[in-house]
């Protein structure tokens, strides 16, 4: 993850930093080693500051004197390299402007010294990331245990690996000892069916499935129907994979909506599709409402732009990574984990 990235933003930002140095620390330290070349107050005043503490007053002349402020209109021009660099790896354009308005608070008018510019531009884009993600999270596990059953419907366009997600959500929760039932809701693929009956076989998973064809929403009914009678915990439901402007298939997601009322909806998108996944993310909140994403295929995505965008232009919480093909292979997003991975 993120391996092509973060070797090209550690690359940028070591750019970023001796360009800023370059443009604004331009004075040798060496001009000022005598007491003559300091305004009598500057000298008055560092004298009492450090007389008292052994700092050796020449080094922090020195400093002061290698240090400016950059203008905006000066870091504007330099953040060009950053700015190109994150929408190249797939980050939104929401989220660049974000980072590039925390980092000018950060850099602009402000004192720089030259041996910390680089950490600090580093600490910045670090704190500027993981705040994308304070939205209110979702405990699954915890919001399993308010009713029963607990519904969850996933959506997201066509080939995204939704039902192989809603696979490992099952065999995930049956690690947890909390029972399961899939709806066979995509009846316009009968591949889809078939994939699932696989999936429920290995897992030892009951799926409530109709004809090939049939209202996917009546599916869902049954399956909700069959696991309120069955005790079971968790209703997970597979929906047919369908683009946002396919005006009937909307609708039949808003019928689902409708009728089943499901607890959670789950939006399963592609890492490797970029700024797209978050397009279509958009799309299906303002139609049917989304609460939480998983992004599959992340193993596989060297830019990762999707992940650090998602939850900051959606203002829905990452709940799970896909990263392989086996059905362990999905694991809790952690934020932390994610910073770790950008920039150490």
């Amino acid at each position: 993850m993120f391996n092509t990235f973060k070797e090209k933003l550690k690359n940028t930002i070591s750019k970023l930093s001796k360009k800023i140095e370059n443009e604004t620390l331009t004075e040798e330290s060496t001009k000022a080693d005598t007491i003559d070349e300091i305004k009598r107050d500057d000298l008055v005043e560092e004298i009492k500051e450090h007389a008292d503490k052994g700092v050796g007053f020449f080094n922090k002349v020195k400093e002061k004197i290698i240090t400016k402020k950059l203008s905006k209109e000066q870091f504007n021009e330099l953040f060009w390299d950053l700015e190109l660099l994150l929408l190249e790896n797939n980050v939104a354009v929401e989220v660049v402007e974000k980072i590039k308005e925390d980092l000018s608070k950060t850099i602009i008018e402000k004192q720089l010294q030259r041996s910390k510019i680089e950490d600090l531009i580093r600490d910045s884009l670090r704190n500027s990331i993981i705040s994308l993600f304070d939205v209110e999270q979702i405990n699954l596990l915890e919001k399993i245990k308010e009713k029963r059953p607990y519904v969850i419907c996933f959506v997201g366009i066509n080939g995204t690996g939704k039902t192989t997600s809603i696979a490992k959500v099952a065999y995930f929760l049956k690690q947890k000892n909390i029972t399961t039932v899939i709806s066979a809701s995509d009846t316009f693929r009968a591949a889809a069916i078939k994939q699932l009956e696989t999936h429920g076989e290995r897992l030892g998973v009951k799926v409530i499935k109709h004809d090939y064809g049939s209202d996917p929403s009546a599916v869902a009914f049954d399956s909700r129907v069959f696991a309120k009678a069955k005790n079971i915990d968790v209703v997970l439901i597979d929906t047919a994979g369908r683009q946002h402007s396919n005006v009937n298939l909307m609708s039949e997601l808003e019928k689902i909506n409708r009728v089943v009322k499901p607890d959670l909806k789950i939006f399963v998108g592609e890492s490797i599709t970029g700024n797209d996944v978050v397009l279509q993310l958009n799309e299906f909140n303002k139609k049917i409402g989304i609460d939480a994403i998983i992004l599959s295929k992340t193993d596989i995505d060297d830019r990762g732009g999707a992940m650090i965008s998602a939850t900051y232009v959606t203002k829905k919480p990452i709940i799970f990574l896909g990263c392989g093909q086996n059905y362990e292979d999905l694991k809790k997003f952690n934020k932390e984990e994610l910073i770790k991975n950008l920039f150490e």
